[in-house]
């Protein structure tokens, strides 16, 4: 009766905690870490912030929140895959090496293709009209009033997809591999569920509404495509960075019902039908983001059979070995 009764709570064979108190312990930790830098950034920026005022001051508080992203989840997953998972930091998606960094280069490529189709697709079917150039409506210099943004998506970028597609993914996929459930299809179902996640935290932001809500869970999945047939986030991580900084500060859309930065290389009068152009809250909710994310997978798909010689499912990315 003990042994069943601990086998609730502890893999044996894996030596370790099973998948679902190891989310729960995680979640705890990750709210006592993000209190703890935050709190400590804070006391550290308050005599910077006290002598600047206007935009500046605005922009590197901003920066000072992803800074405190950054630092938390960072060592929520550290510690985490040290004391949880009996794994490496390595192991949730940085395995760097050359493969990894063309993968990275394509990523970046690809959100900013993407984004630049979009645009001038509008601009081609005149729902958009461009009504300025090189703008920062700010008292900053145009250089640091986008390098601002610029640094804020990279944050974005690598922390989302650490604990969206890097821990929560990989710890999902292991605890659903079990009885008839193969690995691969655990993988899936993962995927499935943290895109659903990734589309629910959204669904707050300004703007939103349910398409929204549900493009963006799209958007996760077309995101977590990369670890999906990699295992490695280089991929999710290039494409999420230039997806929102073209979008917001190169073309001058809404990312995600929000606008981050008044600079902008391009800025727009938003027209066209909202169903196609997803108005204020930017092409992610409208039909010509969905577009944009189906040929985006078709990319992917043509990239990792390209460098990698076949598409498939990495299912060691749901799988565990124990260190002997």
């Amino acid at each position: 009766m003990g042994q069943r009764l601990a086998g609730i709570f502890w893999n044996r064979d894996e030596r370790r905690l099973r998948a679902g108190w190891r989310l729960l312990l995680f979640g705890l930790l990750l709210i006592v870490l993000a209190a703890a830098v935050q709190i400590g950034l804070i006391q550290a920026a308050d005599s910077l912030l006290a002598r600047l005022s206007g935009t500046l001051a605005v922009e590197i508080s901003r920066g000072l929140d992803g800074a405190s992203a950054v630092l938390a989840i960072s060592a929520g997953v550290a510690l985490a895959g040290w004391l949880l998972d009996r794994r490496r930091f390595a192991d949730f998606g940085f395995h760097l090496g050359r493969g990894w960094w063309l993968d990275f280069g394509f990523g970046l490529a690809l959100g900013a293709l993407l984004m630049a189709a979009i645009f001038a697709a509008e601009v081609a079917l005149g729902w958009v009209t461009v009504a300025d150039i090189w703008r920062s409506s700010g008292s900053l210099a145009f250089p640091i009033a986008i390098l601002m943004p610029l640094v804020a998506f990279l944050f974005v970028g690598y922390y989302e997809e650490l604990l969206v597609r890097g821990y929560l993914l990989r710890n999902l996929a292991e605890g659903l591999g079990f009885g008839p459930i193969t690995s691969r299809w655990a993988l899936l179902l993962a995927w499935l569920l943290t895109s659903a996640l990734f589309g629910f935290l959204h669904a707050g932001n300004p703007n939103a509404t349910f398409v929204s809500s549900f493009n963006i869970g799209l958007a996760g999945l077309f995101l977590g495509l990369g670890i999906l047939l990699t295992g490695e986030l280089a991929i999710p991580i290039g494409l999420h960075i230039t997806w929102n900084f073209f979008q917001g500060n190169v073309f001058g859309f809404p990312v995600s019902g929000t606008r981050v930065s008044d600079a902008t290389f391009v800025a727009i009068q938003q027209g066209g039908p909202v169903q196609w152009t997803g108005g204020a809250f930017g092409p992610e909710a409208g039909l010509i983001g969905l577009i944009a994310i189906a040929i985006g997978s078709g990319l992917t798909l043509l990239w990792v059979r390209w460098r990698t010689g076949q598409i498939a499912v990495h299912t060691p990315f749901a799988q565990y070995r124990p260190e002997p």
